[in-house]
């Protein structure tokens, strides 16, 4: 079965091209297309080059699209990419605007141009269903949350991974098994041990995760990706009566103040240096003071959620560091890891200096252990997208 995963932007088209025999698994091409003005003419293009380069004899040889949507109003899951899935994005459009209108304009070409391919859609939401009702609801007149306004979560896919290889390092193939058929079976009720792991998606997004024997209990994000820890340049959590005492002060119009807070807000707010972390650490290590400042705020916010999550579960098994950020960075591993000793977690300082794959930074004798995991979204759409057509037939 020859699947393409869509990871679509607002202005970017990547793709990914799996193969699924049985239970083989072979990536045979990715690519993608930046600054894109037309998401149809992006995948025209990409699907060219996917035939003319001999990784498809025809684009009709598609069995499926996965596609990596954001947010659907009153929808979740891994679901066929039909009309209830358009209306759940539109209906959303305004709370993920970067997202939602390419993800649908994307579906509806595929559907007009390729009536053959078969098209789902993996929400990013999709990991949180089983969240508890009190860790998702705002404390908002009833009015308000029969719109939709609650925690929602993102990375699904991601930390869905997470849940998933941590499990199996762990030799925890109880936990994993539960992960691979979450969105077939549901949760369940376990009876097994527990495995409580909190996972940390750290990039140009990041967001984290606490997950108890491979079921999410909650997400650092809320409505939206603009809650939760700094991003790169969108604010993160932000109290509630900041917006309207800002926007009186500044004189600034509703829209204006939205796009400060999602385009200059974040690290690049903090910092006033750049939205990649990579320029920011540059400028710190040569004495910039809001730049380590971005820093310190980066790593306190990921130790505030780290903890929280570690007293929610009644404890923490493992924690792990994915994305880029957390796959790349040592110095970060390290700050969010300090002065934990005391709770059983100690990092070898040899081991996490030089891991920039897979594997294990802990101490032997680390009641914790921290793991490294590479992330892997679209493994996990391919997967999903091949175990629902199975499903279907």
């Amino acid at each position: 079965m020859k699947i393409l995963v869509a990871n679509i932007g607002s202005t970017s088209f990547k793709y990914r091209l799996f193969d699924m025999d049985g239970t083989a698994v072979r990536v045979l091409a990715q690519g993608g297309v930046e600054r894109v003005t037309d998401h149809g003419s992006a995948i025209r293009q990409s699907l060219d080059t996917l035939v003319s380069e001999g990784h498809l004899d025809a684009v009709d040889a598609l069995d499926a699209v996965g596609f990596k949507t954001v947010l659907g109003k009153n929808l979740s899951g891994c679901v066929p990419a039909d009309d209830r899935a358009l209306k759940a994005l539109d209906d959303f459009k305004e709370i993920a605007p970067a997202h939602n209108p390419p993800y649908a304009a994307s579906i509806r070409y595929f559907r007009e141009t390729f009536p053959s391919i078969r098209l789902v859609a993996l929400f990013e939401t999709a990991f949180y269903q089983w969240v508890p009702k009190a860790s998702k609801v705002y404390a908002l007149p009833k009015a308000w949350r029969d719109l939709g306004i609650e925690r929602q979560g993102f990375h699904g896919a991601s930390h869905k991974y997470v849940a998933e290889r941590s499990a199996e390092l762990m030799g925890r193939e109880d936990v994993a098994e539960r992960v691979r058929n979450l969105y077939l079976r549901g949760p369940g009720e376990w009876e097994g041990e527990p495995l409580r792991v909190v996972s940390c998606h750290l990039g140009g997004s990041s967001s984290i995760t606490g997950m108890h024997s491979g079921v999410a209990m909650s997400n650092s994000f809320g409505l939206s990706p603009q809650a939760g820890i700094p991003q790169n340049n969108r604010v993160g959590d932000l109290d509630s009566a900041a917006l309207p005492y800002a926007m009186e002060k500044l004189g600034l119009p509703l829209a204006e103040a939205v796009r400060q807070m999602n385009k200059e807000g974040g690290l690049l707010g903090i910092s006033g240096v750049s939205n990649d972390l990579r320029d920011i650490k540059a400028a710190a290590s040569e004495g910039h003071a809001d730049a380590q400042l971005a820093l310190d705020v980066f790593v306190d916010n990921i130790r505030q959620y780290v903890g929280g999550y570690m007293f929610k579960m009644g404890g923490m098994e493992a924690l792990v560091f994915t994305a880029g950020i957390g796959e790349h960075n040592p110095d970060i591993r390290a700050a969010v890891c300090a002065g934990l000793e005391g709770f059983g977690l100690k990092i070898d300082p040899a081991k996490n200096d030089g891991l920039h794959s897979e594997g294990s930074i802990h101490t032997e004798d680390s009641n914790i252990q921290v793991w490294v995991i590479p992330a892997n979204e679209e493994l996990v759409i391919a997967r999903e997208t091949k175990r629902l057509l199975e499903r279907s037939d």
